[in-house]
C-alpha cells in the first residue's frame, strides 16, 4: 500500500507538471471530500424526486426519446420470477439487483427498450427455463407503463458461451467472454436495425449506453463498447482489490492460491479496463469510492478534480480522463408492500375470525422455537465467510440477556444435502451448526433448509409482527438491498458500518451501524434495539417515513440523467439501406456506392500526418479541419472515378463477373481466414503465408474465400514485407496494422497505391485517445528505462518516430530481456489517467501504444459491424505465443488454428507479462480451436480446417 501511494503521487506530480502552465485555484483541492462534493453536494439528503408532479413534469419532457439501453450481467442464474437467491454464491442481490433496474427502466419514460444480457445456461443440473434465449420483464406496476411498441420494453436476453451443458462458477467464465462479446454484438445489431425500423426512421437505433454489472461484465462491455463505438457505465458490485486485500490480511491463503482460487488477477484487470472505457461508474455508496475505488492504478480523485477543473475552463487536459463516480443508491418497488401493524400477542392465529391462513414459511420458522412470541432477530445471507454469520451466532449465544428477550433467525439460502454445496458454504453452515451446539441454542435459533423468492416478503411481515430487528452482520456491503426491503417492512435495522448501509442509515436513520468485526458491539446493538421499545418505534417510523426515497422510478431518473450526460456516440459511417449484402449484382453503379460509403477512405500518403488536429479540451483530437479537408478531396476523388467508370463502361464486364468491381471484396467472401502470426522475423511470417496459400489454392482461385493480414507493422513495414516476399496486395482483402491502430483495404483501382484506408475505422477507435500528451509522457518514460553499467546509462527503450502514426506510437526496444513487463507501463499511463493499449510485439523488439478499445481482435469486430463479415466464418491462423495482444485471437465465434512449432518460445517472456496465467483466459478445449501437428504439411493443414468443418473432405 505504501508503495502504490508513493507511485500515485509521482504519477499525479508528473500529471500535474505536464498541465502547470495554467493551474487555477478551483484545482488545487486535495481532499477527496472535495471532489465528491463537485456536483453532488446534496448527496446526503437525497435531493431527487420529491412528488408525483415533479415527476409528471420530468416524464413529459422525456416522451420523444426512444432510447435502448442494454445491462449486461454474466454469472449466476438469472430469470425474471421466483428467483434462487442464495442457491450458490454467485446467484445473490446482484442478481435480483440487475432483473429490477431492467424492469424498472423498460417502464421509464424516454426508455423505448432494455435488453438485459446474460448467458444461456442449458443444463439438467438446472431449470429449464435457464435455457430459453428470450423472457420478457414486464413492469410490476401496470399504472407506471408507457407507450407500449412492437417491440418495445424489458427483456431477459441468453447468450449461449462457454460449455453447452454445464452451469459452472464465475471464476471459470474468463476464458469464454469472447464469445459472448460476438454473440452479444450480433444481438444488438440485430436489434438496433429491428428497433430501426420501428423507431428510428429506418436508421439503427444504437444503444445510448451500454452497462456491465461486476468484473466480468465490465470487460465485455468495454469490448462491446468499443466495437459499437457506444459510451459505456460500470458496477462494480464488489471489486477485486478489495476482496484481495481482505483475503491477504486474513491469511488463511497465499496470493499464489488466491489467485488460483479466485483468478482475482483477471478480475482486477477487468476492473481496470472498465474504469478505461466507462465514461460514468455508477456506484451505490461513498464508501465504494472513498476506501475501495481510489485502490486502482486507473482512479485517482485528486486527480480527477483536477481534470474536471480544466475540463469546464475549456483548458486541454493534455491527452487524460478520468471517468466520473456516481454515487446512486438502489432502487426498490414498494406498490405491493404493507407494512404489518400487528403483533404476535394481538393476532396469534391467523386464520381466525374468516382471516387468510398464515404463509407456509412461518410455520417452517417458528417450529424451531420455543417461544415464538419473542422479537425475532432476522439474517438473510447466503453461508458465505463475508457474511459473517459465524459472528452473529457468536454474538448471541455469548449474550444471555439478548437470548432472555430475542430469537434469531438465520435464511441461508436452500440446501438438500450439506455434502452437495460448496466446500466454502458447506464450512460456514457447520461452523454455525456448532456454534449452536456449543451454547446450546435449541430452541432460539431457526435455520430453515429451503424457501422461495415469494416466501421473502412473508419472512419480513413475520420479523415486523414479532417488533423484530434485521440485521446485515456482513464485513462489507456494496449495496445494503436488503436493508432497504427490511426498512420498507418496518423493521430496524442493525447492520455493517463498511459500504452500503452508512448512506443508507444516513438517509434512513433507522438503526444502529456496528464494527463487523467487534462481537460485543453486534450484541449490545441488537440487545438495545430490543429491550427499548421507545428506540424500535422511532427506527421503524423514521425508516418507513424515507424509504421512498429508494423507489425505483427515483432511481432511474438518476440513472438516466447520468446517461444523457455521456457524449453521445455511434458508428458514424452513412450505410445506404438498399445496400445489397444479399445481392448477386456487381455493377459499376455498386462499386461507386462501396467507394463513397468507404467514409473519407482516401488515397493519402502511407504514414500520414501525426497529429494534425487541435486538442480540445478534454485532450481529444479536434479532427473537424482534417475533415472537411478530406471530405471535400474524397468527394472530387470519387466523382473523377464515377466519370472513368462510366467512360469504361462495357469494357469492364469481365472484371465485375470475376468480383473485382465490388468494393470491399471480403463482403461476398463465403469465409475469410485471418493471418496473425507474430514472429519475430518477418521470415516466420512468409513461410505461415505461403503454406496457407497452399492449403487453400483450389478455394483462393474460385475467390470464395478471402485472405487478411492482422500484424504489428505498420503501412511501410507491410509494403516492404509484400515487396520483399513477391506477394501482390490483392491477395489480401485487408490488412490491420499496427497491431489495430489502422485499417486498409486492398483496391485494383490504383497500381500506384493499392492501398486504401478507413478513416472512419480511426473515428471509431479514437475515444479517449491522449494524441500528444500520450506521446511525450510515453518518450519520457522510455527516457527513464536505462541499464546502468558502471558509471555509463544505456537507453533500453527509444522513440521510433519514423514508424510512429495518428494512432499508434511505436518505440524501439533495444534490450528486450531487460524492459520492464507491459503491465508496468500501462500502470504508470494508468496512473496518469491517460488511456491507452500497450502491445509488446515483434518478440519483445518493439512496442505498440494504440487507442485503449483497439486491437486485432477488435477490428475483426468493425469488419462484421461495417461490412457484414460473419465472425464464425472467420478463421484465424496464430503461432504458439505471439505479441502480448495474443490471447484475444484465441477466443470468441470465430474458428482458431494454432501453427504448432511457428513462434515457438519466442514469445515466452511476452507471455510472463501478464499477471495472470494464459489458461485463465484461453479455453484450449474449445471446439472451435484446433493445434496442429508441427511443422505440417498443406495437406495436415486441410485436415484441420476440415476438422474445423470449414472445408468439405
Amino acid at each position: 500500500m505504501a508503495k502504490r501511494r508513493l507511485e500515485r503521487e509521482r504519477g499525479r506530480r508528473e500529471a500535474v507538471a505536464d498541465m502547470s502552465e495554467d493551474l487555477s485555484e478551483g484545482e488545487k483541492g486535495d481532499t477527496v471530500g472535495d471532489f465528491l462534493a463537485h456536483g453532488e453536494s446534496n448527496r446526503g439528503r437525497l435531493p431527487r424526486i420529491s412528488s408525483v408532479e415533479t415527476m409528471e413534469a420530468w416524464a413529459s419532457q422525456q416522451k420523444e426519446r426512444k432510447w435502448y439501453i442494454v445491462l449486461i450481467s454474466l454469472h449466476g442464474l438469472i430469470r425474471g420470477e421466483n428467483m434462487e437467491l442464495g442457491r450458490d454464491s454467485d446467484t445473490g442481490g446482484q442478481v435480483k439487483y440487475v432483473v429490477e433496474l431492467a424492469r424498472a427502466l423498460g417502464s421509464m419514460p424516454g426508455v423505448y427498450r432494455v435488453d438485459l444480457l446474460t448467458r444461456q445456461v442449458s443444463s439438467p443440473e438446472v431449470d429449464w427455463s435457464y435455457g430459453e434465449p428470450t423472457e420478457m420483464l414486464p413492469p410490476r406496476n401496470s399504472e407506471g407503463l408507457n407507450e407500449m411498441g412492437e417491440s418495445s420494453g424489458a427483456y431477459l436476453i441468453r447468450i449461449p458461451f462457454g460449455p453447452r451443458d454445464k452451469y459452472i462458477p464465475k471464476e471459470l467464465l474468463w476464458p469464454y467472454l469472447s464469445e459472448f462479446v460476438d454473440g452479444a454484438l450480433s444481438h444488438i445489431i440485430q436489434m438496433s436495425k429491428v428497433l430501426g425500423e420501428q423507431v428510428g426512421g429506418g436508421h439503427p437505433v444504437w444503444p445510448v449506453a451500454i452497462h456491465g454489472h461486476y468484473a466480468d461484465a465490465g470487460d465485455s462491455a468495454a469490448l462491446l463498447s468499443g466495437a459499437l463505438n457506444v459510451p459505456m457505465l460500470f458496477t462494480g458490485h464488489s471489486l477485486g482489490r478489495d476482496k484481495l486485500e481482505q483475503l491477504l490480511r486474513q491469511g488463511r491463503l497465499s496470493r499464489d492460491e488466491i489467485n488460483s482460487t479466485y483468478k482475482i488477477m483477471r478480475r482486477i484487470e477487468a476492473e481496470e479496463i472498465s474504469l478505461d472505457a466507462s465514461e460514468t461508474v455508477i456506484t451505490s455508496t461513498r464508501q465504494e469510492i472513498e476506501e475501495q475505488w481510489r485502490l486502482y492504478d486507473g482512479f485517482d480523485p485528486i486527480l480527477g478534480r483536477k481534470l474536471r477543473a480544466r475540463i469546464r475552463r475549456n483548458v486541454s487536459c493534455y491527452g487524460r480522463f478520468m471517468p466520473r463516480m456516481a454515487v446512486i443508491p438502489p432502487g426498490m418497488e414498494f406498490h405491493h408492500i404493507v407494512p404489518h401493524d400487528g403483533d404476535m400477542d394481538g393476532e396469534t392465529e391467523g386464520n381466525e375470525d374468516g382471516k387468510s391462513p398464515d404463509p407456509h414459511i412461518w410455520g417452517e420458522i417458528m417450529h424451531f422455537f420455543t417461544n415464538p412470541r419473542k422479537p425475532m432477530i432476522l439474517a438473510l445471507a447466503r453461508p458465505d465467510p463475508k457474511k459473517n454469520l459465524t459472528t452473529l451466532v457468536k454474538a448471541f449465544g455469548e449474550c444471555r440477556p439478548l437470548q432472555e428477550l430475542a430469537n434469531l433467525t438465520l435464511i441461508m439460502g436452500n440446501r438438500d444435502d450439506v455434502d452437495e454445496m460448496s466446500s466454502t458454504n458447506a464450512s460456514v453452515l457447520l461452523s454455525i451448526l456448532k456454534l449452536i451446539d456449543k451454547y446450546d441454542l435449541y430452541g432460539q435459533v431457526a435455520y430453515p433448509k429451503h424457501h422461495k423468492q415469494s416466501d421473502v416478503p412473508d419472512i419480513y411481515r413475520l420479523a415486523a409482527k414479532t417488533k423484530g430487528v434485521f440485521i446485515n452482520p456482513a464485513f462489507i456491503e456494496p449495496f445494503g438491498l436488503t436493508l432497504i426491503e427490511a426498512a420498507a417492512y418496518g423493521l430496524p435495522i442493525v447492520a455493517t458500518r463498511n459500504g452500503g448501509p452508512v448512506d443508507i442509515h444516513r438517509v434512513l436513520d433507522n438503526g444502529l451501524l456496528v464494527d463487523p468485526h467487534n462481537q460485543q458491539s453486534i450484541a449490545d446493538a441488537l440487545l438495545k434495539l430490543v429491550a427499548d421499545k421507545q428506540l424500535w418505534a422511532k427506527c421503524r417510523a423514521n425508516g418507513l417515513k424515507n424509504i421512498h426515497l429508494f423507489s425505483w422510478p427515483e432511481h432511474c431518473k438518476t440513472y438516466l440523467t447520468k446517461i444523457a450526460s455521456c457524449k453521445p456516440r455511434q458508428p458514424r459511417w452513412l450505410r445506404n439501406d438498399d445496400d445489397d449484402e444479399n445481392s448477386e449484382s456487381d455493377s459499376p453503379s455498386d462499386s461507386l456506392r462501396d467507394i463513397q460509403d468507404i467514409s473519407l477512405n482516401l488515397k493519402f500518403s502511407l504514414d500520414g500526418d501525426k497529429n494534425v488536429g487541435k486538442e480540445n479540451g478534454d485532450g481529444s483530437l479536434d479532427l473537424d479541419d482534417r475533415k472537411s479537408k478530406l471530405e471535400t478531396a474524397v468527394l472530387s476523388w470519387s466523382r473523377g472515378v464515377q466519370k472513368s467508370t462510366q467512360k469504361s463502361g462495357s469494357t469492364d464486364k469481365g472484371d465485375q463477373n470475376s468480383g473485382a468491381g465490388k468494393f470491399p471484396a471480403l463482403r461476398r467472401r463465403k469465409y475469410m481466414f485471418v493471418i496473425a502470426v507474430d514472429c519475430g522475423a518477418s521470415t516466420g511470417l512468409s513461410e505461415s503465408v505461403k503454406r496457407i496459400f497452399d492449403a487453400l489454392e483450389k478455394e483462393k482461385a474460385e475467390g470464395s474465400i478471402g485472405f487478411i493480414l492482422a500484424t504489428s507493422f505498420n503501412m511501410s513495414e507491410l509494403r516492404s514485407f509484400l515487396v520483399s516476399e513477391r506477394l501482390n496486395p490483392t491477395d489480401f482483402d485487408a490488412f490491420i496494422c499496427n497491431s489495430g491502430g489502422d485499417l486498409y483495404y486492398s483496391s485494383l483501382h490504383s497500381d500506384e497505391n493499392p492501398f486504401v484506408v478507413d478513416l472512419y475505422y480511426h473515428s471509431h477507435i479514437e475515444y479517449r485517445w491522449g494524441g500528444e500528451g500520450l506521446r511525450k509522457t510515453l518518450v519520457r518514460w522510455a527516457a527513464s528505462i536505462t541499464d546502468k553499467k558502471g558509471d555509463d546509462k544505456e537507453h533500453i527503450v527509444v522513440e521510433d518516430e519514423k514508424n510512429s502514426a495518428d494512432y499508434c506510437y511505436s518505440f524501439k526496444v533495444c534490450k528486450p530481456g531487460v524492459v520492464p513487463p507491459v503491465r508496468e507501463l500501462r500502470k504508470v499511463m494508468r496512473i496518469q489517467a491517460l488511456r491507452c493499449h500497450v502491445i509488446y510485439c515483434q518478440n519483445g523488439s518493439k512496442i505498440n501504444v494504440i487507442p485503449v478499445l483497439a486491437s486485432r481482435c477488435q477490428a475483426l469486430r468493425y469488419l462484421y459491424l461495417r461490412w457484414g463479415m460473419d465472425l464464425s466464418k472467420v478463421v484465424v491462423f496464430v503461432g504458439e505465443s505471439g505479441d502480448t495482444d495474443y490471447e484475444g485471437l484465441l477466443g470468441g465465434v470465430h474458428k482458431s488454428v494454432i501453427l504448432k512449432g511457428v513462434c515457438s518460445g519466442e514469445s515466452s517472456q511476452l507471455h510472463a507479462n501478464r499477471s495472470y496465467p494464459l489458461t485463465d483466459v484461453v479455453a484450449f478445449d474449445n471446439p472451435n480451436l484446433i493445434q496442429t501437428s508441427e511443422d505440417c504439411s498443406c495437406a495436415e493443414l486441410r485436415d484441420s480446417l476440415e476438422k474445423l468443418g470449414v472445408l468439405k473432405s
